[in-house]
């Protein structure tokens, strides 16, 4: 690669890039040219930073797998530290690290689960996106320009899986929000993203699950979206929303990596509200007109008793 195309390359950070979703996502930036630094702890092997990097050099982007604690203030720091001293931008943030806990994610309540569970994925899948975030935005505010996105899930706005889950994707969307506040006046975006039912690697490795795949997409779907919105430019107008990614796909016009276009999990609880409305309408109906039917035929017995006593 020659230095002017060094330069011409836009540049990514995707966090927890080794595997699942923040690996889908350094792909589609690879698809798109970008020059992505990908971090995470796991450095070598089919599920590793290095592994991600080589795919995204084979898509025609560069991968630079770096490695990184996200719960290590420290590390993060120098991530940012670098992505500045060798490539002088940053135009895009993927937020997407998240700890998976060993225990049990469902069907416990929450006070027979250990509290570290919420230390765990609290400290690395929020507090991590605003570290992360605060290293990042400098670069973008010099700029003028820049997206943050937040992997954040349908969870944040109802139960999914357990309390601390869905507390921490709140929060998620809530940082995504105010972070908004704060960047757009300096041209930078702040979103967070649902996607739907990922067929992540610890997804699929599952022997059973509080959901069904029937309805999923790949971790890539999510990766196109967002080099979809950094592509728009009146991305702008979006920020410090939530965006569902299966609705991008319909916005923007891309497809999964499949060529298909997996429906909006919200689209489909909407239709199925619907239906369960339409069935009660239905039944009461029925209700009324077995009732009305009642009715007239007790009238009509007692007129016809009326005429016998006369």
């Amino acid at each position: 690669m020659t230095g002017a195309e060094h330069e011409a390359r836009p540049v990514a950070v995707v966090t927890g890039a080794s595997r699942g979703v923040g690996k889908g996502v350094a792909l589609a930036l690879g698809d798109a040219g970008y020059r992505v630094y990908l971090s995470g702890r796991t450095e070598t092997g089919p599920l590793s930073i290095g592994a991600t990097a080589e795919e995204v050099a084979r898509r025609g982007g560069e991968g630079v797998p770096v490695r990184v604690d996200h719960a290590v203030d420290a590390e993060v720091e120098a991530l940012f530290r670098r992505v500045e001293e060798e490539s002088g931008r940053l135009d895009v943030l993927v937020n997407n690290v998240f700890a998976i806990p060993k225990e049990r994610m469902w069907g416990v309540p929450f006070w027979e689960q250990p509290i570290h569970l919420w230390d765990q994925m609290h400290t690395v899948g929020l507090r991590s996106h605003y570290v992360a975030s605060v290293h990042a935005a400098p670069l973008m505010v010099r700029a003028g320009r820049g997206l943050i996105a937040n992997v954040s899930s349908f969870a944040g706005a109802g139960f999914q899986l357990n309390v601390a889950y869905g507390v921490g994707k709140a929060g998620v969307d809530r940082l995504a929000a105010d972070m908004a506040h704060d960047l757009k006046p300096h041209g930078v975006t702040s979103l967070s993203l649902w996607p739907g039912i990922v067929r992540t690697e610890w997804v699929m490795a599952q022997e059973e699950l509080p959901f069904s795949t029937e309805v999923s997409e790949s971790p890539e779907l999510t990766g196109r979206a967002v080099a979809a919105l950094a592509a728009d430019p009146e991305l702008l107008a979006r920020t410090g929303r939530v965006w569902i990614v299966a609705e991008l796909a319909e916005s923007y016009g891309f497809t999964d990596v499949d060529g298909t276009r997996p429906p909006s999990l919200r689209a489909l609880a909407r239709e199925a509200r619907a239906k369960e409305k339409a069935r009660q309408q239905s039944q009461q109906q029925q209700s009324q007109q077995q009732q009305s039917q009642q009715s007239q035929q007790q009238q009509s017995q007692r007129e016809n008793g009326a005429e016998g006593e006369r």
